[in-house]
């Protein structure tokens, strides 16, 4: 949950604060030994005559930040980001137009028009505070819930719902399952399916930064508390921390890995407590307010130019289903949904934020609302009347030369398609 109300938790020296390790004041008493330290190559620490065992109790949790309240008021005028207004209505109409587009396309799939998909609810402000937050030019590796990222970053909703109907102009050529995004001219690395794989590969790349003369990109990871399970997550961790690389690693903590909560999922406190572990730099923060994650991401990026991995955990609830496969009602009740749906929503703070500021009203989110979906049922109408690519497409761009195995593949297709050419669908799909 987030912090109380309390202008001392949110002056801009208590938000560096969070980024330091965690300091000797909020560890158990220890009593020195004559003041001499310890100084073993694998830790410098205290000698102590009194032992004592430590544990998730031992410390205090890492606060979580946060800028707006649930009414959309700046808690701490001094923690108000200073963001231009075209970004700011840029931010909210973003955050909108995800919003319908995973209405309407949930429902694509349930009427059987698609074979998958995954919703973004009560993840928007996480998604739309970081992206606005980063340069154009820094690197994004996403998993699987950060369409906001993607649209913000300048990925239309044609490119999005094109890769969706897996049809011709699909930049994966229909080669991946929907949700399965990237744009290489947009510094985004296609999303692929296995938890955390993206973790290790975000380091390497923020590693090749780093070697760069005068670098100026850094790399972005999101991944889910889930995957922060998975032992690709601790080696990132690692090797961001030692290498010192300039990466922001983002967890998304929304309470519940597919349908796992993080109560039985782990111990200790979240995800955060692990960073200074670790060596990253840390910080949590709450992600249904996009201007706190806004400003955290903004302050990461500067810290991790510095060639100093960070950590950052945005705390949020998933409100939608895991995904179109997932009944998250069989692990969860109905009022918890709720509750988060009406007390914590982060497009609903960010609205009533900018209409304080007189720079949005009903009206506006009426005609704004109506326009956002038209060109979600627009564009799907489109996507779904496209051709599929070409069957060549499935045996094609693996290797630069196509080796012999696939060219016989290939002959053994065309043969097989001219004989039963009947039996298969041949005017849905793209002809060479």
């Amino acid at each position: 949950m987030a912090l109380k109300t309390g202008a001392s938790f949110l002056r801009l020296n208590r938000l560096n604060q969070v980024f330091r390790l965690l300091s000797t004041s909020s560890r158990p008493e220890i009593i020195q030994n004559g003041g001499n330290n310890a100084d073993f190559p694998g830790a410098k620490a205290p000698y102590v005559t009194e032992m004592k065992f430590v544990d998730e109790n031992s410390y205090d949790p890492i606060p979580i930040y946060r800028v707006l309240d649930n009414d959309g008021q700046v808690i701490d005028n001094r923690e108000e980001p200073a963001i231009d207004k075209e970004t700011l209505l840029n931010m909210y109409k973003t955050m909108v137009q995800l919003n319908q587009m995973d209405k309407i396309m949930y429902e694509s799939q349930r009427q059987g028009r698609i074979s998958f998909f995954m919703t973004n609810y009560g993840e928007e402000g996480i998604q739309v505070g970081s992206a606005a937050a980063l340069s154009p030019k820094d690197l994004i590796f996403a998993q699987y819930r950060e369409v906001g990222v993607l649209l913000y970053r300048g990925m239309t909703v044609t490119e999005l719902i094109n890769q969706c109907y897996g049809n011709h102009e699909d930049p994966g050529k229909g080669r991946h399952m929907p949700v399965h995004y990237g744009s290489k001219q947009r510094n985004i690395v296609t999303l692929s399916s296995p938890l955390a794989t993206q973790m290790p590969q975000a380091v390497g790349a923020a590693y090749a930064y780093k070697r760069l003369p005068n670098n100026d990109r850094c790399v972005i990871c999101y991944f889910g508390e889930g995957a922060a399970s998975e032992g690709d997550a601790h080696a990132a961790f690692n090797f961001a921390a030692t290498l010192e690389c300039p990466v922001i690693m983002f967890c998304r903590n929304n309470g519940y890995a597919i349908s796992t909560p993080t109560n039985e999922q782990y111990r200790g406190d979240g995800i955060a407590g692990r960073g200074p572990a670790m060596g990253l730099h840390t910080v949590r923060v709450d992600g249904t307010d996009a201007l706190a994650v806004y400003r955290a991401v903004q302050r990461a990026r500067a810290i991790a130019l510095d060639n100093k991995p960070v950590l950052i955990e945005a705390m949020s609830y998933r409100v939608g289903h895991h995904s179109t496969s997932d009944d998250s009602t069989a692990y969860r009740p109905l009022e918890e949904i709720q509750k988060w749906t009406q007390a914590e929503n982060p497009i609903q703070k960010l609205r009533l934020y900018l209409e304080n500021k007189g720079l949005w009203d009903a009206e506006a989110e009426k005609t704004y609302v109506k326009e956002a979906r038209d060109m979600v049922v627009r564009t799907m109408q489109d996507a779904e009347k496209k051709k599929k690519p070409h069957w060549k497409e499935m045996l094609e761009d693996v290797y630069y030369d196509m080796p012999p195995h696939l060219q016989k593949q290939m002959q053994q297709m065309e043969k097989h398609l001219e004989k039963y050419q009947e039996h298969y669908p041949m005017d849905q799909f793209q002809k060479e």
